[in-house]
C-alpha cells in the first residue's frame, strides 16, 4: 500500500502523472500490492526514492559492465591514483581527491580494481548517491570515503529490516548455510534486485533466485544438503534522509504534487 499525505495511492495515477519508467512502474505497483504500508510525508518524497532506485538499478548494470573483479581482501586491488589500498585489503581515498572522482573511476575504469561483494555493494550506494543528490552535498556528505567490506558513511543512512516486499534497488542477501569452508567467501552474496526477476551479486554476475541458488550451491561442502535461500531482509538508504539533498533533477511532475501529509517512511520489522 502507498499512502501519501494520510491517503493511499492508486499506483496507476503515478505511473500517469510522473512518467514513470519500467523499473519504476513496476516499483510502485509492487508497493501497492503489498501489505506492508510504504507512507510518505510529501510526493517529493516518494519521487525521490524512485529516482533513487532507479539510479541503484542503472549503477549496479554499469558495476557489472566496468570490468572489476571478484576477489578477496588479500588480493584485492585499485587504481593508485585515486586510492591507497589498505594493509586490510581496503580502499582509502588520496588526499585532495574528490570523493566522486574517486567513485566514477571504478566504473570508468574497472579493470583496474578488484574486491569482494559487500564492498561492490557500497560501490553502487555511493554511486547511485552522487547520481541523486547535488555534487555539492555529495563531496561534503562523504569527504573521506573508505571502502571495506560493510563500511560505510552514515550519511548513507543504511536500513536494514525484515519485509516480504522485495524492490527493484534492495540490497538483498543469499545465504549459502553450508558452505565450503575453504572458500568462506562464498557463505552468502550481496544483490542488487534489478527488477523482472533479476539480480546482480559481484563475482556472480546478473542471474535470477534460481541461478543464483545453483550458483552458491556448487560451492557448498562436500555432502551438504542444505540449500542456499533468500533471506527475507533488504538494505535500504535513508531515502527520506538523503532527499533532503536531492538535485532536483528529473523530478516527475503531477496532480499529486500539492499533497502534503505527516509520516515518512516505509514501515520496518526490525
Amino acid at each position: 500500500m502507498i499512502w501519501i499525505a494520510g491517503r493511499q495511492v492508486d499506483p496507476s495515477s503515478l505511473t500517469t502523472a510522473w512518467r514513470l519508467n519500467r523499473v519504476q512502474v513496476e516499483i510502485v505497483e509492487k508497493m501497492a500490492r503489498s501489505q506492508e504500508a510504504f507512507e510518505y510525508p510529501t510526493p517529493e518524497m516518494l519521487q525521490f526514492e524512485l529516482k533513487m532506485r532507479d539510479h541503484l538499478v542503472r549503477s549496479a548494470r554499469a558495476l557489472n559492465d566496468s570490468g572489476i573483479a571478484f576477489s578477496t581482501f588479500v588480493d584485492s586491488r585499485c587504481n593508485e591514483r585515486y586510492w591507497y589500498r589498505t594493509e586490510l585489503g581496503g580502499f582509502q581515498l588520496r588526499n585532495g581527491i574528490l570523493s566522486s572522482q574517486g567513485i566514477i573511476d571504478i566504473f570508468r575504469n574497472g579493470r583496474l580494481y578488484a574486491t569482494e561483494c559487500a564492498t561492490a555493494m557500497v560501490i553502487i550506494l555511493y554511486h547511485a548517491t552522487l547520481h541523486s543528490i547535488r555534487p555539492a552535498d555529495f563531496e561534503r556528505l562523504f569527504a573521506d570515503i573508505l571502502l571495506y567490506d560493510w563500511r560505510y558513511d552514515q550519511d548513507l543512512d543504511l536500513q536494514t529490516g525484515t519485509t516480504n516486499t522485495f524492490l527493484p534497488g534492495d540490497i538483498l542477501y543469499f545465504a549459502n548455510p553450508e558452505f565450503n569452508p575453504m572458500k568462506p567467501w562464498w557463505q552468502g552474496e550481496n544483490v542488487v534486485d534489478l527488477g523482472r526477476g533479476l539480480y546482480y551479486g559481484h563475482g556472480a554476475g546478473i542471474k535470477t533466485a534460481d541461478e543464483l541458488i545453483d550458483f552458491l550451491n556448487d560451492e557448498r561442502a562436500p555432502g551438504a544438503t542444505r540449500s542456499a535461500y533468500l533471506v527475507r531482509q533488504a538494505t535500504r538508504p535513508g531515502f527520506a534522509y538523503l532527499s533532503q539533498f536531492s538535485d532536483g533533477q528529473n523530478s516527475m511532475s503531477g496532480r499529486l504534487q500539492s499533497i502534503s501529509a505527516q509520516i515518512g517512511s516505509a514501515h520496518w520489522n526490525e
